[in-house]
């Protein structure tokens, strides 16, 4: 899996129940054509991302193609490298 594109905002939560910092990252993945996830019009993975002090964790994935949510999961390495980038592009949501 490779990341080629991404968007990233910060959700607010109007009502402060809510602990912590939660982001949305539209992230563009290139796959190959052999896989079952391939699109002609690429595949997308959004993620609601969680922030909070010294922890942080995906929350919720979604793989879109053709505007259709797809049924797959990440594998353990593929939910270790999506973490590892959503941490190091949260610094985007300050710009």
């Amino acid at each position: 899996m490779k990341i080629t594109g991404y968007t990233v905002e910060q959700l607010n939560d109007p009502t402060g129940i809510l602990i912590g910092e939660r982001f949305e990252f539209f992230l563009d993945i290139e796959v190959d054509e052999e896989d079952e996830l391939y699109s002609v019009n690429g595949v997308q993975l959004r993620v609601l991302f969680y922030k909070n002090e010294d922890d942080s964790r995906i929350l919720n994935y979604h793989f879109l193609a053709d505007e259709k949510i797809l049924e797959f999961a990440l594998d353990e390495e593929e939910e270790q490298i999506i973490t590892k980038f959503c941490n190091d592009h949260l610094i985007d949501t300050e710009e």
